[in-house]
């Protein structure tokens, strides 16, 4: 269920939710999907189902195990805060995450208005960062409630951009992650919109990692923006500065 990741800007990922359910148009062409079904026609039994919800307690432990420290994306193959995972189970993942407190947690949800009803809820460490996802401007409201929530580090997942995002209130807001959209049917991204979002973050002073330009051949399409990369990463912990300009030259 953790394996090593190859996203850019994680270590690890951790799945003890599968399964989703589309809720907006970032959510169109999804790669979880694609490799739920992938791993359910090689016989996967996490995924006996395809991509339909499934819970794994057996799962939920295993972060306990790794004893060196990691980055871990929880749940990459869904969302935590999916309105049929109860409550009862999000605070399991969250005692989990608070007692394997030399890992840092990520955890990512399209789900703004649940994270927003049960974050008085759960048991909140510095080592759980909290991210919403933001595909266009119409999403931008998913900050508000991002902010709202008692999470120590918040952050944004805006991939794929599909659209521009003017004017965002980045207070309160630790990290942004910008992304093209890659895979089969990838949507193109517009320069203008990435390099605008870089620049709402620099005069905000919030750490920028562009993940991508994506499309079908991503990699051919590489991930340096003005002749570098951008791999800027929020403080580790509670009360740092963000460590602003930590960039590979492109």
């Amino acid at each position: 269920m953790g394996q090593k990741s190859a996203i850019e800007w994680t270590g690890s990922t951790w799945n003890p939710v599968t399964g989703c359910v589309k809720i907006s148009p970032g959510c169109v062409h999804c790669y979880a999907e694609r490799m739920a079904k992938r791993l359910q026609a090689m016989g996967q039994p996490n995924y006996a189902n395809g991509f339909k919800l499934a819970m794994h307690e057996r799962a939920l432990e295993l972060p306990l195990k790794w004893k060196k420290p990691q980055t871990i994306f929880v749940n990459s193959m869904s969302d935590l805060f999916l309105k049929d995972v109860p409550l009862s189970f999000i605070q399991k993942v969250f005692d989990v995450m608070n007692r394997a407190h030399w890992h840092t947690f990520q955890v990512l949800t399209k789900r703004a208005d649940r994270l927003l009803e049960l974050h008085r809820e759960l048991p909140w460490a510095s080592n759980i960062w909290m991210g919403v996802t933001v595909e266009n401007g119409d999403y931008a409201h998913r900050i508000d409630s991002l902010r709202e929530s008692g999470a120590f580090v918040k952050f944004l997942s805006i991939e794929p951009l599909l659209g521009p995002i003017p004017d965002m209130n980045l207070d309160g807001i630790d990290w942004v992650i910008v992304g093209g959209e890659s895979g089969p049917g990838a949507r193109s991204m517009n320069p203008a919109w990435v390099t605008d979002i870089r620049d709402q973050c620099k005069k905000a002073r919030v750490p920028f990692f562009f993940k991508q330009w994506g499309g079908v051949r991503k990699k051919t399409a590489g991930r340096t923006l003005e002749g570098r990369t951008w791999d800027e990463m929020p403080a580790t912990s509670v009360g740092d500065e963000h460590r602003i300009g930590i960039c590979a030259a492109g």
